[in-house]
């Protein structure tokens, strides 16, 4: 069973101490480094041509150290969603969500129904949002499904971080990868 429409295998993670974001330059550091909605940044930025792009919504069993972080069992499915966020077209930022089903089913956040709409949007716009852990990688292109390689053009590293949020008590788990296409304005 194919875990993941972006890797053919999980990146490897560091802790903020053992990562240097900063060795990546001004512009992509200031996108690790950010705090806030990576999709209200986008929406500033590139206006109605910010997008995104549903590449899989499917309950499957994470990574193994998806699992590990979020305290799951590791052979229980969860929600996985990955998505490109692209400005017209422009591919930006490759995203990677595990969704436990408690968080998946919160009454009123429709986190299991999303679509093409973007996870920040509703993430951000609650009160209750708790931002618990992060972690930083640069993921070689090798670990990239070849498929996907085929229609993005990858550096050799592309620099990702992931975070832990939880909403009412419930985490859950978002990856973002950071394509050249973001630093290219």
């Amino acid at each position: 069973m194919q875990k993941s429409a972006l890797f053919a295998q999980a990146p490897r993670w560091q802790a903020p101490a053992a990562y240097d974001p900063a060795a990546h330059g001004p512009r992509i550091h200031s996108w690790l480094a950010e705090t806030g909605s990576l999709t209200q940044r986008l929406r500033r930025q590139y206006g109605a041509a910010f997008g995104v792009r549903l590449l899989r919504r499917q309950w499957l069993p994470p990574f193994s150290d998806e699992s590990l972080l979020l305290e799951l069992n590791p052979r229980h499915f969860q929600l996985i969603r990955e998505v490109l966020l692209h400005a017209g077209g422009r591919p930006l930022i490759l995203a990677r969500s595990v969704l436990p089903a408690a968080a998946a089913r919160i009454p009123g956040h429709n986190l299991a129904r999303l679509g093409a709409r973007p996870l920040g949007e509703v993430l951000f716009a609650q009160p209750d949002l708790e931002r618990r852990r992060v972690q930083y990688t640069d993921t070689p292109s090798r670990i990239w499904r070849s498929e996907l390689a085929q229609i993005l053009t990858l550096p050799p590293q592309i620099p990702g971080r992931r975070t832990v949020y939880a909403i009412r008590q419930h985490p859950l788990l978002v990856a973002e990868f950071f394509l050249p296409g973001i630093i290219a304005d």
